[in-house]
């Protein structure tokens, strides 16, 4: 138990700072919906772009990238592409998240 007025201010403070720094958070979690990635794979035969909640928003290939001779190659193509796209989400979302947290990673939120 805390005696005098001392504790119980730092921890008002502490609270205080948590709830600011989490409605920072989920500003920024709407923030990041809106940003877009973009992300190719073989030499831009393929290209995806993915929001900040993880959905691909198109994803574009080249006529040249079409082989009814080779599909797997584009399969693997388009595998390729999304998944450096889900990557780079990730890393946008760490960066943005890190300004608000000062670089502490917080477990769940990113």
């Amino acid at each position: 138990m805390f005696k005098g007025g001392m504790g119980m201010n730092n921890m008002q403070g502490i609270l205080k700072k948590a709830q600011k720094m989490q409605n920072q958070m989920l500003k920024l979690q709407e923030e990041l919906k809106e940003k877009t990635v973009e992300a190719t794979a073989g030499g831009e035969a393929v290209k995806v772009v993915v929001n900040g909640n993880k959905n691909i928003v198109s994803l574009t290939l080249s006529p040249d990238a079409v082989d009814p001779e080779d599909v797997e190659m584009l399969q693997d193509m388009i595998v390729t592409a999304i998944n450096d796209a889900m990557k780079k989400v990730d890393a946008m979302t760490e960066s943005e998240m890190s300004k608000v947290t000062g670089g502490m990673k917080l477990p769940g939120m990113y």
